[in-house]
C-alpha cells in the first residue's frame, strides 16, 4: 500500500487544502488532464493541448480511478486490489504532491469515485456497499450495502437523491433513491401520533447483461447505457420506470466502458478485449464507426467541447487521442504503461 496513510490529526491539512468554495467548471481550454499509470504508480499531469506532462504524484499500488473534487484542489486515486484494498490516495492539484492518503476500513475494494455535494462516493467491490466519505475528517459519514456482486462503477445525481452503480458479477443495475417514507407501524397497536414520515434509501435492482461493467447516463437524465463485457450487450434502461427497454448487439466481448457526447447524440463504448471504440447514434442506436485502438480499450473521457476524447487503451500502454468530429484517431499520448482512469482539473492561473 502507499506510505501515505490517513492518521489521527491530519484535518488542518486536508481542510486547508479545501478552503476554496467555487465549483470547478471542467472546461478543457483552462484544464489539464490526469491520467494514472497503473504501473508507475503514478498520477500524471497533462497539458492536454500541447501533451506535455507537467509533473506525477505517487499514488498506491493498485490504482484503477481518479475523480477531482468541486473546487478542483484535490484529486483522489482509488486502489481496489481486487476487492481487498482500504486506500484512496489523495493529490493536492495545484502543487502536484500527494497528501496523507483515506483508509476506507472494512469497505474493502475502491473503485468507482465521483464527487458531489461537497463529499467523495465510492464502491467497495469487496464489501458489495457504496458509501460516502467527508474529506474534511476523512471519516466515511454514509454506507449503503447493495448486496450485489462486485459493485463496480458509480454516479450519483446532483441533488444527492439517487444513485446508480453497476454490480459486475451479479449482471445487475442498483438504483438507490432516498424518498420520504410513511412512519413505520409498531406490530402491536395503533401507529404513534407523534410518528412522522422520514427519508429513506429503496434500492431498485435492474438485470442487464452479464459482466454489467460500464455505463453512462445520457445528458438529459432519461437513459442509461450499460456495457455488459461477457455477452457484448449494451441495455438501455429507462430511468423513470426502471426497466430494460431495448437490448444492443455489439458482437464486440469485453466492452468496457461507456461515455456520452456533450450535446447526447452519441456514445462511445471501448472494449478492453478487443481493442475497438464504438461509436453509435443514441436515437437510430445504429453503430457509426468501429475504430480500432490497439491491444485493448478502457476508460473514456470527453472534452467538455466534445471535439476530441481521450481512451486509455490499457493494455497496449498509450492514451489514443479521437477526433470526433472526423471519428478517427488524432495521435497518442504516452504517460507510463498501463494508463487507465482519467478526469479534469484546474490549470494554474
Amino acid at each position: 500500500m502507499a506510505q501515505h496513510k490517513l492518521k489521527h490529526g491530519i484535518l488542518t491539512l486536508l481542510t486547508g487544502s479545501l478552503l476554496s468554495t467555487a465549483v470547478f467548471a471542467k472546461d478543457n481550454s483552462k484544464s489539464i488532464l490526469l491520467a494514472i499509470s497503473k504501473t508507475d504508480h503514478t498520477l500524471v499531469f497533462v497539458d492536454p493541448q500541447t501533451l506535455k506532462i507537467l509533473g506525477k504524484a505517487p499514488v498506491g499500488e493498485d490504482p484503477h480511478e481518479v475523480v477531482v473534487s468541486e473546487d478542483g484542489r484535490l484529486a483522489y486515486v482509488s486502489n481496489t486490489g481486487s476487492g481487498k484494498f482500504h486506500e484512496i490516495n489523495v493529490i493536492d492539484i495545484p502543487t502536484m504532491k500527494a497528501l496523507p492518503s483515506l483508509d476506507t476500513g472494512a469497505l474493502l475494494g475502491p473503485h468507482g469515485m465521483t464527487y458531489v455535494g461537497g463529499k467523495l462516493w465510492f464502491t467497495a467491490e469487496g464489501s458489495k456497499s457504496v458509501a460516502r466519505l467527508n474529506p474534511k475528517d476523512g471519516k466515511v459519514d454514509w454506507i449503503m450495502g447493495i448486496g450485489q456482486n462486485r459493485t463496480h462503477m458509480l454516479q450519483v445525481s446532483a441533488d444527492e437523491k439517487q444513485v446508480y452503480a453497476t454490480n459486475v458479477d451479479s449482471g445487475t443495475v442498483s438504483i438507490l433513491d432516498n424518498l420520504l417514507l410513511p412512519p413505520p407501524i409498531p406490530p402491536i397497536g395503533k401507529p404513534l401520533p407523534t410518528a412522522k414520515p422520514q427519508m429513506g434509501w429503496l434500492q431498485t435492482v435492474i438485470p442487464a447483461g452479464k459482466g454489467a461493467e460500464g455505463f453512462d447516463i445520457s445528458p438529459d437524465k432519461k437513459r442509461i447505457w450499460v456495457t455488459n463485457a461477457h455477452d457484448a450487450t449494451v441495455s438501455i434502461i429507462d430511468i423513470p420506470t426502471k426497466k430494460v427497454i431495448e437490448t444492443i448487439d455489439t458482437k464486440t466481448l469485453g466492452i468496457s466502458r461507456a461515455k456520452f457526447t456533450p450535446d447526447g447524440k452519441r456514445i462511445l463504448i471501448s472494449s478492453l478485449r478487443t481493442g475497438d471504440l464504438l461509436i453509435y447514434d443514441t436515437t437510430t442506436l445504429k453503430e457509426l464507426k468501429k475504430i480500432n485502438l490497439g491491444k485493448g480499450a478502457a476508460h473514456i473521457l470527453i472534452e467538455p467541447s466534445g471535439n476530441r476524447a481521450f481512451v486509455s487503451c490499457t493494455p497496449a500502454g498509450y492514451i489514443s487521442i479521437i477526433d470526433l468530429q472526423k471519428m478517427e484517431i488524432s495521435g497518442k499520448l504516452d504517460i507510463g504503461p498501463r494508463p487507465d482512469g482519467m478526469d479534469w482539473a484546474p490549470a494554474a492561473p
